[in-house]
């Protein structure tokens, strides 16, 4: 997917923060979502990983309260795909947690990696233009980055999760994320 560029603000972009923000929080119940699943799994495919889902569920969590609550102040509601995407994180994280800690940390990364991606855009479209939407952004940033890196740091030599599992996983969230933005 080609990067978003800068359009300059006119009354057709004036909601573009809008629409970025309620599609961050369709994503962050999304990703609680997956962490919910794959926690439940992971009690017996990875107990190793049962605390680092945890914590990673629990910023995901304070993450959509970051969203909702700017989403509340601005008098905006949740984006239509806010169900769609917790149901579809929470099979996707029942399915992965399934297959045990190489398939939850491949799902972590292409996840965080296409996320990460979207909220460096995101940021550079609306640094001049909706500071409230920049500051709700940049806090959620490196919990996201710890996200990935402490993830790809487990699949350190598993090549089979990251090349079957996370090109599928990624090409969904990049769905999911364009979807959110036109509805």
């Amino acid at each position: 997917m080609e990067p978003m560029t800068r359009t300059p603000r006119t009354p057709a972009t004036c909601g573009l923060g809008d629409r970025i923000l309620k599609v961050d929080h369709a994503g962050e119940h999304g990703a609680v979502n997956i962490y919910s699943g794959q926690l439940f799994m992971a009690r017996l495919t990875a107990p190793g990983m049962v605390d680092e889902l945890r914590e990673f569920r629990a910023h995901e969590q304070r993450h959509r309260a970051i969203f909702a609550e700017e989403l509340r102040r601005r008098g905006r509601p949740r984006c239509r795909s806010y169900w769609l995407c917790g149901v579809g994180g929470r099979v996707l994280g029942l399915i992965t947690g399934l297959f045990g800690s190489g398939a939850i940390s491949a799902t972590t990364v292409a996840v965080e990696s296409v996320v990460l991606r979207h909220l460096e855009q995101q940021l550079a479209l609306l640094e001049d233009d909706d500071p409230a939407a920049v500051v709700a952004i940049s806090a959620i940033v490196a919990e996201e980055q710890q996200h990935h890196d402490c993830s790809a740091g487990h699949l350190q030599g598993d090549r089979f999760w990251p090349r079957g599992l996370s090109p599928v996983v990624a090409a969904a969230t990049e769905a999911v994320i364009w979807l959110g933005m036109r509805s």
